[in-house]
């Protein structure tokens, strides 16, 4: 599985959102042997890119394009307990083990 963080210009926002998955992972005890995060800028946004995408709700137009059900909207790209809720959301779609 692949999970891609984006951002507008693929730097700063995307690396965090990406960093913040991993540690998620990491306190979830999620064994990420097959499960690759990467991080990219709005133009890398096309459905071959990633099984899954995380981004902002300020880009959500922009990831129009692209299957909803693969399309991870973050109200806040800062708040740690959404993301960890929408990433437990994920594991349990996909069967990911996890605490």
């Amino acid at each position: 599985m692949k999970i891609a963080a984006v951002c507008q210009s693929g730097l700063g926002s995307s690396f965090m959102i990406q960093m913040n998955i991993e540690s998620v992972f990491k306190e979830e005890n999620v064994e990420t042997d097959n499960i690759e995060v990467t991080h990219f800028d709005t133009g890398g946004l096309n459905a071959t890119a990633a099984d899954y995408f995380f981004l902002g709700s300020d880009l959500a137009d922009q990831a129009s394009d692209l299957p909803q059900d693969r399309v991870i909207v973050l109200k806040s790209i800062i708040d740690k307990a959404e993301l960890q809720e929408k990433v437990n959301a994920l594991l349990d779609k996909e069967g990911i083990q996890h605490n």
